[in-house]
């Protein structure tokens, strides 16, 4: 094999307005804290660091879980931790599915050995209830109701309170996705009662991506602990990785943790908690309607009714004779602007557009739908 060093020299990627389903926009401030000097994972200095990690995270998802940390991995490894620690072979977990991501939680379950109890609704839509307190009465042996309370494939928000409420009637746990909620719109795990809950880093708290928050109750601990099987995950398992994560007593060694890209995130939350939870929760409703107003006048329209929108995340129907490749493949070159393109059942039907965290402000509205008008104009 030829030893000569390929001639390939450092990576500078190009400058993007990021207005798609995530990664958002990653402010100054995120990316100056990820190039801090690297310290060991086992650093007495980043021990501290972690505790406030987790203090800012509890915030943001307002609970008092003790066992709220970010996994270091992305959403999706998130999900698969509260899956795999809560799901055990022959168990009946009723799964709601209005998108793909409702789809890859019954994905989770099948392969956890559980059996998937399918609550349908149209993509577009937010869950149903009724159909869930149906499920429930038909299936009475069912422990654990999961459900995306903000579907990324479709922009529907869903009603997670009453969603919860329905499980407590039934004496179900709650796994709850908020990826695209948090810090978005209202997340309040105490207040609803959500068991289990999985996040990612790179949506509405604007870091980088590879890294999930995850929380979970003093019912999900519980059923952890009272497993007749071992998690099949050893990463993911839960009973292993808080031996690195606890804050009592030394913290023994797990993984390295992705040192730099913890930085990122602390400084996303110190972010927010500077703005505020209503105040960020305010602004991207701001930032939604006024996106709303300008693609309405463009003959724009959303795909999910008025009262169940996703501020943070618009699917819109691309309009009649657009070509959908080459709208968004003109957009990223000469504008240097992403948005993305429909998932499953959308795919080639709608484009979804992202205000969300650090991207959600005038100016990116502005540049997103003047590039929208040019662009389908041509």
């Amino acid at each position: 094999m030829d030893r000569s060093a390929p001639q390939i020299t450092s990576f500078h990627p190009p400058r993007r307005v990021l207005m798609g389903p995530g990664p958002s926009d990653v402010p100054a401030r995120v990316l100056q804290a990820m190039a801090l000097p690297t310290v060991g994972h086992l650093d007495p200095a980043f021990s501290g660091m972690m505790e406030e990690l987790k203090t800012l995270l509890r915030w943001a998802f307002q609970t008092k879980n003790e066992l709220t940390f970010p996994v270091s991995a992305p959403g999706s490894v998130g999900m698969e931790t509260c899956f795999v620690n809560l799901v055990e072979p022959g168990d009946t977990v009723i799964v709601c599915v209005n998108g793909v991501f409702g789809g890859r939680q019954a994905e989770n379950v099948r392969r956890c050995g559980g059996t998937p109890v399918i609550v349908e609704d149209e993509w577009g839509a937010p869950v149903d209830p009724d159909k869930v307190r149906k499920a429930f009465q038909a299936h009475p042996q069912a422990r654990i109701l999961a459900f995306v309370h903000a579907e990324t494939s479709t922009g529907a928000l869903s009603d997670a309170a009453t969603l919860a409420q329905i499980a407590r009637e039934h004496d179900a746990l709650t796994i709850m996705d908020c990826v695209t909620s948090l810090g978005g719109v209202p997340v309040l795990l105490d207040e609803w009662g959500i068991d289990a809950a999985y996040s990612g880093s790179q949506k509405c708290l604007s870091s980088t991506p590879g890294l999930s928050p995850v929380s979970f109750g003093e019912r999900a601990v519980a059923k952890l602990k009272a497993r007749k099987h071992p998690v099949q995950s050893w990463f993911q398992d839960l009973n292993l990785v808080l031996g690195y994560w606890s804050g009592a007593g030394k913290r023994t060694y797990h993984h390295t943790a992705p040192v730099n890209p913890l930085y990122g995130l602390h400084e996303s939350l110190v972010m927010l908690a500077e703005e505020g939870l209503e105040a960020s929760w305010a602004r991207h409703r701001a930032m939604h309607e006024m996106l709303r107003d300008k693609l309405e006048a463009m003959g724009i329209d959303f795909v999910v009714r008025p009262d169940a929108r996703l501020p943070q995340l618009n699917a819109v129907r691309i309009p009649a004779k657009a070509d959908d490749a080459a709208v968004r493949a003109a957009l990223l070159n000469d504008y240097g602007l992403e948005i993305g393109a429909g998932l499953g059942a959308l795919a080639g039907k709608v484009w979804r557009i992202g205000v969300m965290g650090y991207g959600a402000r005038v100016e990116n509205i502005r540049l997103c739908t003047a590039a929208l008008r040019e662009v389908l104009g041509r």
